[in-house]
């Protein structure tokens, strides 16, 4: 389509360990517009930040392998050469790191983080660049900017360090935003506030959104589709009123019974029996299928493909999309 920016097609990502090269991530595809916000969800190690961080080849290459394409803007960033790729970097596409206490340096000035970036995409220095800081700190809503600018990150808060991820983020107007887990660690009040300030920049800015989360509520309410990922693989894809109201996949649907409801009088929540399986030991068939309730013989011997059902959602399971009606992703 040409209002695409992104195209990921068939990425997989393995690691080296002790014991050899170990699959993480594979048979990843899907596409992202322009202004879109796409939402990634699903259990801790199902792939989603292994998945983003490759989008952007963030990952220590000297023990990573990855294949596929990632076209951005007809680009395809796995194959460009280092000075391309630092180019492409913070100034097209952008990443907000969960966990900003780690990912901030503590030995530098908050207007010195932000001005990196800055002087590298922009080259602005000096006055120039800490005027920018502080206008970027007032419009990610930080009082007192022009004073809070000289902070070093362990002065701020929690809330206030994300949104200062976010000011460099956004300090060179991306047209691509990756949020990975943005309001991890973060109170209710302040995850919505954090929240918020996202969708109000996307609208400002025009940009795409990547929003990676295990909180389906938050999801929910931000995402214009989803991808749920399972045991390194996206088993359902779909626009996200359909998705929360109709899942395809049994996944999709025990995340979304596992939701607590404040009306129900419960002694105990649903959950998912099990656990996703380690890399090394996938099962052979569907994935989800020792976890799931309705599994037949052969879900634990044939692996699925994504299927499209006719209204353009897709699953990895013939449940309500049986595959003789389908083709595939």
């Amino acid at each position: 389509m040409s209002d695409t920016v992104l195209q990921v097609r068939d990425l997989a990502v393995s690691f080296r360990t002790d014991r050899g090269w170990v699959p993480s991530v594979d048979s990843v595809n899907f596409a992202l517009k322009g202004r879109e916000a796409l939402g990634i969800v699903g259990e801790s190690g199902s792939g989603k930040s292994v998945t983003a961080l490759s989008l952007l080849r963030l990952h220590d290459p000297r023990n990573t392998a990855i294949t596929g394409e990632v076209l951005w803007q007809k680009r395809d960033i796995l194959a460009m050469g280092t000075r391309d790729l630092q180019r492409l970097r913070g100034r097209e596409i952008a990443m907000v790191f969960q966990d900003p206490i780690h990912t901030l340096n503590p030995v530098l000035t908050i207007a010195d983080q932000i001005g990196e970036s800055l002087r590298i995409h922009q080259g602005l220095t000096g006055k120039a660049a800490r005027r920018r800081a502080i206008e970027l700190l007032d419009q990610v809503r930080i009082p007192d900017a022009a004073r809070r600018v000289d902070d070093y990150p362990h002065r701020l808060s929690g809330g206030q360090r994300q949104r200062v991820m976010i000011a460099i983020a956004i300090a060179c107007q991306p047209k691509l935003l990756i949020a990975d887990e943005p309001t991890t660690a973060l109170d209710v009040t302040v995850q919505a506030q954090i929240m918020e300030l996202l969708r109000q920049l996307r609208q400002d800015l025009g940009m795409a959104v990547i929003l990676i989360s295990h909180d389906l509520g938050l999801v929910s309410e931000f995402a214009d589709r989803v991808m749920v990922m399972y045991a390194g693989q996206p088993v359902e894809l779909s626009p996200a009123e359909p998705l929360f109201e109709r899942p395809l996949h049994p996944y999709s649907e025990g995340l979304l019974a596992a939701i607590p409801d404040l009306d129900s009088d419960l002694d105990r929540l649903p959950t998912i029996p099990g656990a996703i399986p380690e890399p090394t030991r996938r099962p052979p068939g569907c994935r989800f299928a020792p976890r799931c309730s309705y599994a037949l013989e052969s879900c634990r011997s044939q692996a699925l493909p994504m299927l499209v059902a006719a209204d353009g959602r897709a699953a990895r399971c013939t449940r309500h999309i049986p595959e003789r009606q389908v083709s595939d992703v």
